[in-house]
């Protein structure tokens, strides 16, 4: 199990909302690398469509910024797409255990996604647009059968 270090704001969030592990939050993190870099989703937003930060999370001195600065290279990913990335991700690690694997961490359906991203803004690791909403994290794929699609079987000939 990785760890992290208490004072990150991650930790705090940990120990206030226990519904997510570690694990949860690095999978999402890591499917949304997933999106940018390797199915190449996102669009850069217009700054004035990115949030402003709040109060502590500004740059000090007078000459302060109303937005967090942008990384180089970021893009904006949908709900939606998070959601699929997060799938096809899930299938490209773990196979046809991904979804009892993310549900070991408490990711049960997309919406559990959305509360996971919605936690990291929250604490300042994750931005949003002003039209992003948790809405946009419900019922993207049930997980029923959105983890079963894409996974190739393979049938034996018949003699």
């Amino acid at each position: 199990m990785p760890s992290i270090d208490p004072s990150h704001p991650l930790a705090r969030l940990l120990a206030q909302d226990r519904r997510y592990s570690l694990e949860a939050y690095l999978f999402v993190l890591e499917s949304l690398t997933f999106a940018q870099e390797t199915l190449g989703l996102g669009q850069e937003p217009p700054v004035e469509e990115i949030e402003p930060a709040r109060e502590e999370e500004r740059e000090p001195g007078p000459t302060r910024s109303r937005t967090r600065p942008r990384r180089r290279g970021e893009r904006h990913v949908s709900g939606q797409d998070l959601c699929e990335a997060a799938r096809r991700y899930g299938l490209q690690q773990y196979g046809f255990l991904a979804p009892t694997v993310l549900a070991t961490w408490g990711i049960r359906r997309t919406a559990d996604i959305g509360e996971i991203v919605f936690n990291m803004i929250d604490i300042g690791q994750m931005r949003k647009t002003r039209s992003d909403k948790r809405e946009d994290f419900h019922d993207v794929f049930a997980f029923d059968d959105g983890f079963a699609r894409d996974i190739p079987f393979a049938v034996p000939d018949r003699v």
